[in-house]
């Protein structure tokens, strides 16, 4: 039979420290699998693909080629200060160093598995909650590890879809590490591939994955945000601001600006681009200026049919939504948190720049702009 796992949300949730790392819990159980029956897999074909950095995607089939596998990732969790914009700086923790970490890929059917690292230079526990997966916290109650520890969790991907994980060692660690950089997703496709609306086959050219992060930094009596020696030196100070629920920015893809300039996504007139919008979070509302979600799965769940010609979609917290857009004019797309005031002010927009031919039968500009004379134009000016 299984136990419970000290820790899983743990030590946090029983010592009188919030950053104790025994992993006793009041019962002093620990949790395991090793009581349940055994799974015999050596039957099937073992692969392991390469992680890529966000808004990369790792490459994939998008119809599953033979029968399920036993898909194998590896993931170094890194604690780092990171700038998330100008002169403002976050001791971040991290899937494999960038925020999101990398979005892992497999099809229904197959057995993700994974061997999480936890750095002996790290100074916290981690763990990793799976949302796509089934049991034991979504694996966080199995995954807690220490610095300097390695843990191995498989599970079935029953369920197609694209799902969050993030880390939940226990108690106020959870929220406090999510917004510190610590989620990313899966995307379990199913075998056949993607389907639209009625029920007909659908591909993509390319595919982005999009973090959506709310960051809390503090700032001291003259105004100016704090920056801290490590993660624990701030965790006070955070914490204060996440209790009023007012994020001090909010990005895409780990820093304001990081999906512009020379971060800018990029596409062709003609090319079908899925995006995947995760937030571990809070609320968010994605739209693309100048173009529409062609297909739009805004639960994020492929067994159900998705949404066509949506103009903003909503992605809610803990969860990833995907939308699929066929690019049909040149040009550069912002593509933004249509809550305006964190889209512009503090930091989720992100731009795709799109090349080909422009399309006057889709927009023209008749007339350029030029100065008019109120009064010759037939017309009483207003007062």
């Amino acid at each position: 039979m299984f136990t419970r796992r000290a820790a899983m949300m743990g030590a946090a949730l029983v010592a009188a420290s919030p950053f104790v790392v025994s992993r006793a819990s009041a019962s002093g159980e620990v949790m395991t699998t090793a009581g349940a029956g055994d799974v015999d897999l050596s039957g099937l074909e073992r692969i392991k693909p390469e992680l890529k950095k966000p808004p990369f995607v790792m490459d994939h089939d998008q119809v599953a080629v033979g029968g399920p596998k036993i898909v194998e990732f590896e993931m170094q969790i890194v604690e780092k200060e990171v700038e998330i914009d100008d002169g403002v700086y976050l001791q971040a923790m991290t899937y494999n160093g960038s925020m999101p970490g990398p979005l892992m890929v497999v099809h229904e059917g197959d057995y993700l598995e994974l061997t999480l690292y936890n750095s002996p230079e790290n100074s916290l526990q981690h763990n990793i909650d799976f949302h796509a997966s089934t049991g034991a916290l979504g694996g966080g109650s199995l995954t807690l590890i220490n610095p300097g520890e390695k843990v191995t969790l498989r599970f079935k991907a029953t369920r197609p879809g694209s799902f969050i994980y993030h880390c939940a060692p226990g108690g106020a660690m959870i929220p406090w590490h999510v917004v510190s950089g610590m989620s990313g997703a899966v995307l379990v496709l199913p075998r056949e591939g993607l389907k639209d609306h009625n029920d007909q086959p659908v591909s993509y050219d390319k595919v982005y994955f999009i973090g959506e992060n709310d960051f809390y930094i503090p700032k001291d009596e003259d105004g100016e945000y704090m920056r801290f020696e490590d993660p624990l030196d701030g965790y006070s100070d955070m914490v204060d601001v996440m209790q009023g629920l007012i994020p001090s920015h909010v990005t895409f893809n780990g820093k304001v600006g990081a999906l512009t300039g020379d971060g800018a996504l990029t596409a062709k007139v003609g090319e079908k681009v899925l995006f995947i919008h995760a937030q571990a979070n809070r609320d968010s509302r994605p739209h693309l200026i100048g173009g529409h979600g062609d297909l739009v799965w805004e639960l994020g769940k492929f067994n159900n049919k998705p949404d066509i010609d949506l103009e903003t979609w909503f992605i809610r917290g803990g969860s990833a939504g995907c939308a699929l857009y066929e690019f049909r004019q040149p040009g550069v797309y912002a593509y933004v948190n249509h809550n305006l005031i964190e889209a512009v002010n503090l930091g989720a927009t992100g731009h795709v720049v799109v090349e080909g031919e422009w399309n006057n039968d889709l927009m023209e500009q008749v007339l350029e702009p030029t100065e008019y004379d109120a009064m010759h134009e037939g017309k009483t000016a207003l007062p």
